[in-house]
Protein backbone atom coordinates (compact mmCIF):
# COMPACT_ATOMS: atom_id res chain seq x y z
CA UNK A 1 0.00 0.00 0.00
CA UNK A 2 1.23 3.25 -0.81
CA UNK A 3 0.27 6.72 1.06
CA UNK A 4 -0.27 10.01 -0.90
CA UNK A 5 1.39 13.33 0.19
CA UNK A 6 -0.04 15.57 -2.58
CA UNK A 7 2.04 17.99 -4.59
CA UNK A 8 5.43 18.56 -2.73
CA UNK A 9 9.12 19.43 -3.78
CA UNK A 10 10.45 16.24 -2.24
CA UNK A 11 13.29 14.54 -4.27
CA UNK A 12 16.62 12.55 -2.90
CA UNK A 13 18.74 12.91 -2.75
CA UNK A 14 18.80 16.85 -3.07
CA UNK A 15 22.24 17.94 -2.90
CA UNK A 16 23.57 20.21 -0.47
CA UNK A 17 25.54 23.11 -2.77
CA UNK A 18 26.93 26.22 -1.32
CA UNK A 19 27.26 28.71 -4.11
CA UNK A 20 29.81 31.35 -4.21
CA UNK A 21 30.54 34.70 -5.98
CA UNK A 22 32.32 37.52 -5.64
CA UNK A 23 31.33 41.28 -5.63
CA UNK A 24 32.12 44.19 -7.48
CA UNK A 25 34.72 44.94 -4.77
CA UNK A 26 35.74 41.21 -4.73
CA UNK A 27 34.28 40.40 -1.61
CA UNK A 28 33.39 36.85 -1.56
CA UNK A 29 29.31 35.85 -0.34
CA UNK A 30 28.09 32.65 -0.46
CA UNK A 31 24.56 30.82 0.49
CA UNK A 32 23.04 27.37 0.16
CA UNK A 33 21.20 26.71 -2.44
CA UNK A 34 19.10 23.19 -1.84
CA UNK A 35 17.76 23.18 -5.39
CA UNK A 36 19.97 22.57 -8.07
CA UNK A 37 22.03 20.05 -10.24
CA UNK A 38 23.82 19.26 -13.61
CA UNK A 39 21.77 20.96 -16.57
CA UNK A 40 23.16 19.50 -19.63
CA UNK A 41 26.42 17.38 -20.24
CA UNK A 42 28.67 20.69 -19.48
CA UNK A 43 26.40 22.23 -17.32
CA UNK A 44 25.29 23.11 -13.85
CA UNK A 45 21.80 24.94 -12.81
CA UNK A 46 20.85 26.28 -9.34
CA UNK A 47 17.61 27.73 -8.54
CA UNK A 48 17.76 31.48 -6.65
CA UNK A 49 15.96 34.29 -6.19
CA UNK A 50 16.25 37.70 -7.53
CA UNK A 51 17.13 39.13 -4.14
CA UNK A 52 19.86 37.38 -3.02
CA UNK A 53 23.23 38.86 -2.21
CA UNK A 54 25.07 35.78 -3.78
CA UNK A 55 22.96 36.18 -6.99
CA UNK A 56 23.61 39.99 -7.30
CA UNK A 57 27.33 39.17 -7.16
CA UNK A 58 26.76 35.93 -9.86
CA UNK A 59 25.21 38.91 -12.00
CA UNK A 60 27.24 41.51 -11.56
CA UNK A 61 30.95 39.10 -11.87
CA UNK A 62 29.78 36.31 -14.51
CA UNK A 63 31.29 33.62 -12.91
CA UNK A 64 30.30 31.69 -10.07
CA UNK A 65 31.30 28.28 -8.01
CA UNK A 66 29.24 25.73 -6.90
CA UNK A 67 30.52 23.91 -3.79
CA UNK A 68 29.72 20.72 -2.24
CA UNK A 69 28.83 20.89 1.50
CA UNK A 70 30.33 18.29 3.59
CA UNK A 71 29.25 16.54 6.84
CA UNK A 72 32.38 18.10 8.39
CA UNK A 73 30.80 21.26 7.97
CA UNK A 74 27.04 20.98 8.19
CA UNK A 75 26.64 24.12 10.41
CA UNK A 76 28.55 26.24 8.28
CA UNK A 77 26.48 25.08 5.48
CA UNK A 78 23.03 25.82 7.01
CA UNK A 79 24.14 29.20 8.49
CA UNK A 80 25.14 30.45 5.02
CA UNK A 81 21.38 29.16 4.37
CA UNK A 82 19.86 31.03 7.16
CA UNK A 83 21.62 34.29 7.07
CA UNK A 84 21.49 36.72 4.29
CA UNK A 85 24.54 38.19 2.79
CA UNK A 86 22.31 41.64 2.63
CA UNK A 87 21.84 41.69 6.21
CA UNK A 88 25.28 40.00 7.29
CA UNK A 89 28.48 41.54 5.48
CA UNK A 90 30.40 39.12 7.93
CA UNK A 91 28.81 36.10 7.14
CA UNK A 92 31.11 34.14 5.58
CA UNK A 93 33.73 34.61 8.60
CA UNK A 94 31.34 33.90 11.07
CA UNK A 95 30.37 30.53 9.68
CA UNK A 96 33.98 29.69 9.20
CA UNK A 97 34.83 29.97 5.79
CA UNK A 98 37.58 30.99 3.53
CA UNK A 99 38.45 31.44 0.02
CA UNK A 100 40.45 30.98 -2.59
CA UNK A 101 40.24 32.49 -5.97
CA UNK A 102 39.21 30.00 -8.72
CA UNK A 103 42.17 29.86 -11.63
CA UNK A 104 39.67 29.20 -14.17
CA UNK A 105 37.01 31.95 -13.45
CA UNK A 106 36.43 34.87 -11.84
CA UNK A 107 34.66 33.56 -8.67
CA UNK A 108 35.87 31.96 -5.50
CA UNK A 109 36.20 28.36 -4.57
CA UNK A 110 35.47 28.08 -0.65
CA UNK A 111 38.60 26.14 1.40
CA UNK A 112 36.07 24.22 4.06
CA UNK A 113 34.39 22.02 1.69
CA UNK A 114 36.61 19.71 -0.56
CA UNK A 115 35.05 19.50 -3.96
CA UNK A 116 34.30 22.76 -5.90
CA UNK A 117 32.65 23.06 -9.31
CA UNK A 118 34.06 26.40 -11.11
CA UNK A 119 31.65 27.90 -13.73
CA UNK A 120 30.86 30.77 -16.01
CA UNK A 121 27.57 32.29 -16.10
CA UNK A 122 26.08 31.47 -19.30
CA UNK A 123 22.29 32.60 -18.09
CA UNK A 124 20.01 33.65 -15.58
CA UNK A 125 16.13 33.56 -16.52
CA UNK A 126 13.10 35.36 -14.81
CA UNK A 127 12.43 31.98 -12.97
CA UNK A 128 15.45 32.24 -11.28
CA UNK A 129 17.67 29.46 -12.95
CA UNK A 130 21.00 30.41 -13.08
CA UNK A 131 23.00 28.60 -15.60
CA UNK A 132 26.69 28.04 -15.15
CA UNK A 133 28.95 26.25 -17.98
CA UNK A 134 31.51 23.99 -15.87
CA UNK A 135 34.96 25.40 -16.71
CA UNK A 136 36.26 22.74 -13.84
CA UNK A 137 35.62 20.85 -11.10
CA UNK A 138 38.60 20.93 -7.93
CA UNK A 139 38.80 18.51 -5.30
CA UNK A 140 40.79 18.60 -1.97
CA UNK A 141 43.84 15.72 -2.00
CA UNK A 142 41.82 14.56 1.39
CA UNK A 143 38.73 13.14 -0.83
CA UNK A 144 40.53 11.62 -3.77
CA UNK A 145 41.09 7.87 -3.48
CA UNK A 146 43.63 5.01 -4.39
CA UNK A 147 42.90 5.96 -8.53
CA UNK A 148 43.45 9.54 -7.98
CA UNK A 149 39.62 10.81 -8.53
CA UNK A 150 37.13 11.96 -6.18
CA UNK A 151 35.69 9.03 -3.77
CA UNK A 152 31.98 9.85 -1.98
CA UNK A 153 32.85 7.71 1.04
CA UNK A 154 36.17 10.21 1.50
CA UNK A 155 34.08 13.43 0.25
CA UNK A 156 30.93 12.64 3.10
CA UNK A 157 28.80 15.09 0.84
CA UNK A 158 25.17 15.95 2.43
CA UNK A 159 21.94 15.87 1.17
CA UNK A 160 19.24 17.50 2.58
CA UNK A 161 15.79 15.89 3.14
CA UNK A 162 12.70 18.18 3.00
CA UNK A 163 10.19 15.90 4.35
CA UNK A 164 12.08 16.23 8.29
CA UNK A 165 14.20 19.12 6.83
CA UNK A 166 17.59 17.15 8.27
CA UNK A 167 21.01 17.08 6.79
CA UNK A 168 22.09 13.37 6.13
CA UNK A 169 25.77 11.89 4.94
CA UNK A 170 26.14 9.55 1.82
CA UNK A 171 28.89 7.46 1.50
CA UNK A 172 27.86 3.87 0.84
CA UNK A 173 28.16 1.95 -2.32
CA UNK A 174 25.29 -0.22 -3.15
CA UNK A 175 26.18 -1.00 -7.06
CA UNK A 176 27.83 -0.85 -10.13
CA UNK A 177 26.62 2.10 -12.83
CA UNK A 178 26.15 0.50 -16.33
CA UNK A 179 26.96 -2.98 -15.49
CA UNK A 180 24.69 -4.54 -12.37
CA UNK A 181 21.38 -4.11 -14.73
CA UNK A 182 23.00 -6.29 -16.98
CA UNK A 183 22.37 -8.92 -15.07
CA UNK A 184 18.66 -8.88 -16.03
CA UNK A 185 19.27 -9.09 -19.99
Amino acid sequence: MRKDFGAKTWLYPMPVLIVAAYDKEGVPCCMNAAWGGIYDTDQVMVCLADDHKTTKNILESGAFTVNIADAAHVVAADYVGIVSGNDEPEKMEKAGLSVLPSAYVKAPVICEFPMAVECELLKFNEDGICIGRIVNVSADESVLGEDGRIDPTLLQAITYDPVHHGYFKLGERVGQAFSDGRKLK
